[in-house]
């Protein structure tokens, strides 16, 4: 097993697809849900982004289905997402219904010292959803499939820029490097420009600043309908139900799956049975068509981690995250 699959869909997704289908799991509202009114989302990135697009995605499926009132939206950048990290732990005391989004690169950059502060700092509440990542180049590119694009980086590493919505070392970087590397390149000759989320990294990717984008699959949809970028590959085994008709690193030979999650934190301060109620209305959305057209929209995997199992889970990926920056040279 290599190491990017024990925390993707072997030990993620398959050990949450239980909770997933369960129908105790997802049966009638829990009465802690029915307290949330109104949620406000801190997103630690740009607009266009995963995390923008997971908490909008999120608030939509929320306020459409009835189950909260209202849902506002603060994009917060800088610091690789430790602005926003940072102001929830200093105006904890006010923030007892706010919600930041984050994922795997809480893990990232807090293990490469981006910011001082960790998930350990903000209360966990729930792993909601996963997403495959994927390469995407202009429609125009030269670049037919990820193999070229590894064969010109093994040719000239200066040749390909890849691009991605997180700074160097961070995750779009460490999923570029780990593919190429699997696909027997050097990881530490992967040129990575980073951009402050996915909206900015697009951006240069169509202008020419970058040739190859690393990003998550559901960033790349709509514009590969539109016909403005061409996806090469998702980092999965098999073919995935949102872009069946894009290569999986699996078919290619590259052994090198890789699924981010996401989920939300909420205040330290904040207390255990608010938290227990904003685990209650994210599982509870579950259930809902709406979250089933917002999920399908954006490509993402079932999945469901409340709070301890979510601690849990990012304790253990915090190690074996750790153990493979190492191995690809990112932690000394």
């Amino acid at each position: 097993m290599n190491k990017l699959t024990m925390f993707s869909r072997r030990g993620f997704i398959a050990a949450a697809t239980a909770v997933a289908v369960s129908t105790a799991a997802f049966g009638a509202m829990d009465a802690k849900a029915a307290e949330i009114n109104e949620i406000h989302f801190v997103i630690p990135g740009g607009a266009g982004g995963g995390w923008d697009g997971t908490a909008r995605g999120t608030g939509e499926a929320l306020t459409k289905s009835g189950l909260v009132g209202t849902a506002s939206y603060e994009n917060m950048s800088g610091g690789g997402g430790g602005k926003a990290i940072a102001y929830m732990i200093e105006a904890a005391d006010r923030l007892d219904n706010t919600l930041m989004v984050n994922s795997t690169p809480i893990i990232v950059r807090s293990l490469t010292g981006v910011f001082p502060q960790s998930f350990r700092d903000l209360t966990p509440i729930a792993a909601v959803v996963a997403e495959y990542a994927a390469f995407a180049v202009p429609a125009d590119s030269k670049f037919q499939s990820f193999t070229d694009v590894v064969d010109a980086v093994r040719a000239d590493p200066n040749s390909v820029k890849f691009g991605g919505g997180s700074v160097r070392g961070g995750m779009d970087h460490i999923v570029a490097a780990y593919a190429v590397q699997k696909a027997g390149g050097d990881a530490k000759q992967v040129k990575y420009i980073p951009y402050d989320a996915g909206g900015k990294a697009i951006a240069g990717l169509l202008s020419g600043e970058t040739e190859v984008l690393s990003t998550g699959l559901g960033e790349l949809l709509e514009l590969a309908k539109a016909g403005q970028i061409r996806i090469l590959a998702v980092t999965s085994k098999e073919r995935v139900e949102a872009a069946p008709d894009v290569a999986s690193l699996g078919e290619l030979g590259i052994d090198a799956e890789f699924v981010n999650w996401r989920g939300y934190f909420g205040s330290p301060a904040l207390s255990a049975e608010k938290a227990d109620a904003y685990a209650a209305v994210l599982k509870d959305v579950q259930a809902t068509p709406e979250w089933e057209t917002v999920r399908k929209r954006n490509g993402w995997e079932k999945i469901y981690k409340p709070r301890a199992e979510f601690s849990a889970f990012m304790e253990n990926q915090e190690k074996v995250v750790g153990d493979l920056m190492r191995e690809l040279g990112f932690l000394k």
